[in-house]
This record gives C-alpha cells, structure tokens and sequence, in this order.
C-alpha cells in the first residue's frame, strides 16, 4: 500500500521541493517586498537593529535576504547557498527579535527556519536551475 511505502521516489521528492521553494519562497518575497519598499523611501531609515550593525545596514540584509534569497529559492538557483542567509534572517527573528515574546511570535520564523535547513539539506531538487545545471555537468562529464 503505498501510504505506508517509505520508499524514496525521486520524482515526488523534487515535485514537493518544487512547490515548498515555490510556496514559501512567494510567502518570504512579501515580506521583502514590504522592506525594499522602505529601504526605498526618502529620509532616514527607521528599522529594528537586533545585532547591532546599524539600522541602513540591518534593512539591507533583510531585503538581500527575503527578496534576493527568496527570489533565487523560487527558480531554485544556488538553493543551498541562497538558505544560508534565509537561516541567519530566522535565527535571529526566533532568538534576538521575538526571543522573548514567547512561541506565539516565533512559531512562524520556526517554521521558516525549519524550511530553509530541510532545503540546505536536501537541495532542490531536480525541478530547478540547479538540478538543470547538475544534468548538464553530469552529461558533460559522463
């Protein structure tokens, strides 16, 4: 029966990949977008400092990470490398920003975090650039 079946199937495998990169990967843009958007505006940036590099400094991070990031996370480009950033983003929301609201305000970056080190692990899948890439080195190789 194949509910119980544990086996590996490749190509379930790099479906759900594709569409937890696609789907977590729009959900984390939104809140990119929302920061470009400010680091954008005119005047003085007016954001949180959590580990204490500056304000400006802080923002840019968080727009490189949530858009650029998650941009490239979409169309599965450098997947591992771009989680990097995405789980530094995390770590900090769940420990430094929300570290002591309680689980309520950290579940989600949690969840995040979560994603993005399943991601770091597995790659993403054949259903991307990397996987693209892979096929053509291993052909060229071969």
């Amino acid at each position: 029966m194949w509910i119980f079946n544990s086996s590996i199937d490749k190509k379930m495998n790099s479906l759900a990949l594709l569409i937890v990169r696609i789907v977590v990967g729009l959900l984390m843009l939104t809140h990119g977008i929302q920061k470009f958007k400010m680091l954008m505006a005119p005047g003085p940036v007016e954001f949180a400092d959590p580990i204490g590099i500056g304000e400006g400094a802080s923002l840019f991070l968080a727009v490189f990470s949530e858009l650029i990031c998650s941009a490239l996370l979409i169309i599965g480009f450098a997947t591992r490398l771009v989680t990097l950033p995405l789980i530094v983003t995390m770590v900090v929301a769940v420990f430094i920003v929300h570290g002591h609201d309680g689980l309520e305000k950290q579940e989600l970056p949690i969840l995040y975090l979560l994603i993005y080190v399943l991601l770091l692990i597995t790659g993403s899948g054949k259903y991307s650039i990397d996987g693209l890439i892979h096929k053509k080195k291993k052909y060229m190789f071969a």
